[in-house]
């Protein structure tokens, strides 16, 4: 349980890490919140908001609830920690009142803000400086507008579209109707394409710049998730866009599964874009939240446990490689209602390895290689190529020396895809999104086995589609009362 100087200091690191510089690849200050026109005249400004953009990745959001509203809220993790309204998520029982969903609504549409202001100033800065670069600042600021939509449309459809700064506090101009889900999709495509054509397949510098920022190899690979998980899906396009990252200029290639995860090797050759944790003020707090207190030095419960489904499914493939690189086993002091009362052997999410007192190095991959072999594998299983979507998963599995898999049907080839990325994406907040694809969520949810050892009951999910989106956020409807709230909330 946190106490209350750590909660203090949680609270502290998160408003923080939302100002300070997160990237550095410019040396200088962020502007987040600059909306006057003197603020925005040199190409020195515009480099600044830019900096301020891509530090909305050090938000809550991204440091561990996108983790929460993905892994925990599927099969993969249960909530662990004492936070009602993580129970809450961890049991599909959401309402429009959990505060998580306002944070994480609020964070979003702060980093779209943050874009909106570049896009509208930075292409009437007349500054010599700026001529070189004033296509690839747009090219990047488009791309983050499209990532934080896509997060906003996978978590509740369609959302409210705001493309250009709000200079008032005029209802009228800052209340506004929620876009539908096609046309939300729509807009991000528009964001991508644009960027695709305005950014380079890798920039001058080392790694941390490359992988920093985006690149064309970053908009291929959004591009390619975004065809896949837009209701009308086109896997001709997913291909396409697969096979531009995996052929990039870039060199792409994958690399050894510890070496991903065990602190030393970021901004390697899978990545394709992550967050650049440097410890300090531009540390990543979330390692605390999840590790056992051998590694992170305190004896509080720790949030995000794996669950027995995700322990079994390792143990079914005989997968050692990846489960000894995702769980930790620890024994504990705590009640943990799924794995022993009143203390006992408890696995730990492990993908972070190192938590620094609240100031680790670690980082969740934006976008890496592996994810995308696996969605080419499932555009091929998709158009009827088996054979080579068989390769392409083989791929995978060949790098944690597992036999190949084999499938005869189109349906057994998808569950086989499923599985791997299951196995292969634990804790990087893929596990939702790939159950609501596959159409699977209802099915896979409410035929669970997870026994509540305080009870001896089983866990009823209560799975329906209408789960399959948040609540909006009974705070911003409170706000906005142009907005409607998804089916089957009040």
């Amino acid at each position: 349980m946190l106490t209350t100087m750590q909660t203090r200091y949680l609270l502290i690191c998160t408003l923080a890490l939302g100002l300070a510089a997160c990237n550095k690849f410019v040396d200088v200050e962020p502007i987040s919140d600059a909306t006057t026109e003197n603020a925005y005249r040199s190409a020195a400004d515009a480099e600044a908001a830019l900096t301020g953009a891509y530090d909305a990745f050090h938000q809550e959001y991204y440091i561990w609830d996108n983790i929460n509203f993905s892994d925990v809220l599927s099969d993969n993790y249960y909530a662990g920690g004492d936070n009602p309204e993580l129970f809450a998520v961890d049991l599909l029982n959401i309402t429009p009142v959990n505060s998580r969903l306002f944070n994480n609504w609020s964070q979003l549409y702060s980093g779209i803000a943050r874009v909106n202001i570049i896009l509208s100033k930075v292409p009437g800065i007349e500054d010599p400086q700026l001529n070189d670069r004033r296509e690839q600042i747009l090219g990047e600021a488009s791309f983050l507008r499209a990532y934080h939509y896509f997060q906003l449309v996978k978590l509740w459809g369609g959302v409210p579209l705001v493309l250009e700064p709000v200079t008032s506090a005029d209802p009228a101009q800052t209340n506004r109707p929620r876009a539908s889900e096609a046309e939300v999709y729509a807009q991000i495509i528009q964001d991508l394409d644009f960027a695709l054509s305005r950014l380079p397949d890798t920039y001058p510098g080392d790694a941390s710049v490359n992988k920093a920022r985006a690149t064309k190899g970053a908009v291929n690979a959004l591009l390619a998730k975004v065809y896949a998980q837009q209701p009308n899906r086109d896997y001709t396009k997913v291909l396409e866009y697969c096979n531009a990252v995996i052929n990039s200029p870039a060199g792409y290639h994958l690399i050894n599964f510890n070496f991903l995860f065990d602190g030393s090797h970021y901004n390697n050759e899978e990545s394709i874009m992550e967050v650049q944790f440097t410890g300090g003020a531009e540390a990543n707090w979330g390692p605390q939240l999840l590790l056992p207190p051998s590694l992170s030095g305190d004896s509080w419960r720790k949030f995000v446990t794996p669950s027995k489904d995700l322990v079994n499914a390792f143990d079914a493939e005989n997968d050692v490689i990846r489960k000894n690189a995702s769980i930790l086993f620890e024994n504990v002091t705590w009640t943990d209602e799924y794995w022993a009362i009143g203390g006992g052997s408890v696995p730990f999410a492990y993908k972070w390895k190192s938590a620094n007192g609240w100031a680790s190095t670690n980082r969740q991959y934006i976008l890496r290689l592996g994810d995308i072999i696996l969605l080419k594998a499932e555009a091929l299983n998709e158009l009827g190529r088996l054979g080579e979507a068989a390769a392409e998963l083989n791929n995978i599995r060949k790098r944690v020396t597992l036999p190949p898999a084999t499938a005869a049907t189109k349906e057994a080839m998808q569950r086989a895809i499923e599985n791997e990325r299951r196995l292969e994406l634990a804790q990087e907040g893929h596990r939702w999104d790939d159950l609501r694809r596959y159409g699977r969520a209802e099915a896979v949810m409410n035929a669970l086995q997870e026994i509540d050892l305080r009870t001896g009951q089983r866990v009823n999910y209560n799975m329906t589609p209408t789960k399959e989106l948040l609540p909006i956020p009974q705070q911003e409807r409170d706000r906005n009362k142009q907005l409607d709230q998804n089916p089957g909330y009040n």
